[in-house]
């Protein structure tokens, strides 16, 4: 992916400060010579109390904040647990702010989570968080790309969740069983 990714030739680099994000980020500054900005506002949603639980466990620990999650309803969490909103007005200001600091006609590249990346997506399209369910979360060791409409100068989304040449992407959802 790194490869992939310094094909672009970025000016900028920046990461989540989590440990994730910074390892993926330093196999990209190693492929493009950049020096990685980490930023604590790309991290990934904080879950809380269910943080290292697996599915089963959530539903077995949680069952009324599991079936709430299941359905999108950010009105019950466990405690700890950042609504999409909040996760929304953290990385969204980031995004936007690493977007502002790279030059007109020059690429950045920015690494952080998936979920949260679709978030912060979303929100830099102007896309309203209802559509979200018919989008997938954006997989480990993928890329999406965001560029600015050259006649009406609005950001669109030009790729979404590419990956290298060679990968595949990860099961379909309806046909695995898992959740997203």
């Amino acid at each position: 992916m790194a490869t992939a990714l310094a094909t672009f030739a970025p000016v900028r680099l920046w990461s989540s400060d989590l440990s994730r994000a910074l390892q993926t980020a330093e196999y990209v500054a190693a492929a493009t010579g950049l020096p990685i900005e980490p930023d604590a506002r790309l991290r990934e949603y904080d879950v809380g109390k269910r943080s290292g639980l697996t599915i089963e466990e959530f539903a077995a620990a949680y069952p009324e904040e599991h079936a709430a999650w299941l359905v999108g309803d950010d009105s019950t969490l466990v405690p700890g647990e950042e609504t999409t909103t909040q996760v929304r007005e953290r990385v969204l200001p980031a995004l936007l702010e690493c977007w502002q600091q790279v030059p007109a006609g020059e690429t950045g590249v920015v690494v952080l989570h998936g979920a949260c990346l679709k978030v912060g997506l979303m929100g830099m399209v102007g896309w309203p968080w209802e559509l979200s369910r018919s989008l997938r979360g954006v997989e480990n060791g993928a890329y999406s790309v965001v560029s600015e409409h050259p006649l009406r100068g609005h950001l669109v989304l030009t790729s979404y969740n590419e990956k290298a040449v060679g990968t595949a992407h990860g099961p379909d959802f309806a046909t695995d069983g898992r959740v997203g």
